[in-house]
């Protein structure tokens, strides 16, 4: 039997469904509550500067992601899990203290903060659709991965709402309690959701000795993630499709914020864009999220939502290089973000649902991570050089197509192989089960 509203759950399906619905809403309103701070605390520390706050950033990934492999490789999942996000509220109590003391330099908190929260965002997202990709099997993947991103959508679209309420009255050091509240909301909900997967009824025996394996450590080195990141052609191409989709995205960023400063003359009136920027994001992801995703995933396949992005992208890019104006720019970054979240980025995730479970972690988070925000920094450095030498905005937009042809090329590949393996497991699955 099952309960048909705007997406395909299962009756048995909806205590998980609602602990990663919420999961997810609590985690990235805890992100976007802050990431308005974010975006002004860029532009105040020099768009000069953008550069060696990526370099920064990219630094803390390859300083966090050992320690990640080392608290996988030997605590259980019900344990490391939540200490990952007592990690990150440490780090906000920190900040919160940071802020409110007199002695120490603004500019230097700032800048920290800046990379801070980037660290912060991309590890704990994947660390989110680890867990996800490993209590949901493909074929739930499918019907569900949609629908449960639009809670990450809707807690993105209140963060911000929260902060333009309430930033003037309570000022920026007690944002940090409240994001640190709303990821304290997010670990009850990875408890809950640990406890439907090995606790569920309805399962067969070797379903729930799968389940009680996925509960032991998962063993191994603190750089096995590194090493198992390119272990495979599959994982090698997945790492170049999450790396050449960054650098892109980056370029569009840089090019905003460079715009903004340039037209924008005001603190008040640039967070206000950015706001409106997020709220016009969100808003459009949660619609296709949940009227658009699932049936897309399932009926249009894996090779059409991974391609979808990147052909987007060169349309993106022909209009930038034909009309290079803040406004092209803002749509071009409102239509791309909510087709990365509302189709490319559940269709990705899927692809790890056909992996081993330490590839499933520890190299996913490699990917999620240091290979994303290497792709962050190679162009952030690639767009401070080119401009050097006299390149403007429709310049670096016809060099970045080439890319994203490329990035169509490796969609394509992936999907086709998610499907092969797919197969290949579903004989072994059906043997086991009998």
């Amino acid at each position: 039997m099952k309960l048909v509203a705007i997406i395909d759950i299962h009756k048995e399906e909806w205590p998980a469904f609602l602990w990663a619905f919420f999961y997810f809403f609590f985690l990235l309103c805890a992100y976007y509550v802050l990431r308005p701070v974010r975006e002004e605390m860029g532009i105040q520390g020099g768009l000069k500067n953008m550069p060696w706050l990526w370099t920064g950033t990219f630094i803390g990934m390859l300083l966090i992601t050992p320690l990640f492999g080392w608290i996988s490789s030997r605590w259980p999942r019900r344990v490391f899990l939540p200490l990952v996000y007592l990690f990150f509220i440490a780090n906000l109590l920190f900040f919160y203290v940071a802020m409110k003391s007199a002695a120490l330099d603004k500019t230097i908190i700032a800048g920290s903060f800046y990379i801070w929260i980037s660290v912060f965002n991309y590890f704990v997202v994947s660390v989110f659709w680890s867990f996800m990709s490993d209590v949901f099997n493909s074929e739930r993947a499918r019907r569900l991965f949609g629908a449960i991103s639009a809670g990450g959508s809707i807690g993105a679209m209140v963060g911000p709402s929260i902060t333009a309420a309430i930033a003037k009255d309570v000022g920026i050091p007690n944002l940090m309690l409240l994001s640190a509240g709303l990821l304290a909301a997010s670990i009850v909900c990875v408890i809950g959701l640990g406890h439907w997967a090995t606790r569920r009824a309805g399962v067969s025996d070797a379903e729930r000795v799968a389940e009680a394996a996925k509960e032991r450590a998962l063993g191994g080195g603190i750089f096995d993630g590194l090493k198992l990141a390119f272990s495979s052609p599959y994982l090698l191409a997945i790492g170049g499709y999450i790396f050449i989709g960054q650098a892109l995205g980056t370029y569009f960023y840089l090019e905003q914020l460079r715009l903004v400063a340039e037209t924008i003359p005001t603190s008040a009136e640039r967070l206000q864009l950015f706001a409106q920027i997020d709220l016009a994001v969100n808003a459009l992801t949660l619609f296709i999220q949940l009227f658009i995703t699932s049936t897309l995933v399932r009926r249009a396949g894996l090779v059409f939502c991974l391609t979808v992005l990147p052909v987007l992208a060169i349309v993106s890019l022909g209009f930038t290089a034909a009309m290079p104006t803040l406004a092209v720019i803002a749509v071009c970054t409102v239509m791309r973000r909510s087709l990365e979240y509302a189709i490319s980025k559940p269709s990705r995730e899927i692809l790890f649902t056909v992996v081993s479970r330490e590839e499933r972690y520890k190299a996913k988070n490699v990917m999620d991570t240091v290979i994303a925000r290497g792709g962050d920094v190679t162009s952030n450095w690639a767009h401070a050089g080119i401009r050097t030498f006299g390149f403007n905005t429709a310049n670096m937009a016809l060099m970045a197509i080439p890319f994203a042809f490329v990035m169509v090329g490796v969609g394509f590949y992936l999907g086709r192989s998610q499907q092969q393996r797919e197969q290949a497991v579903k004989p072994i699955s059906l043997a086991t089960a009998s």
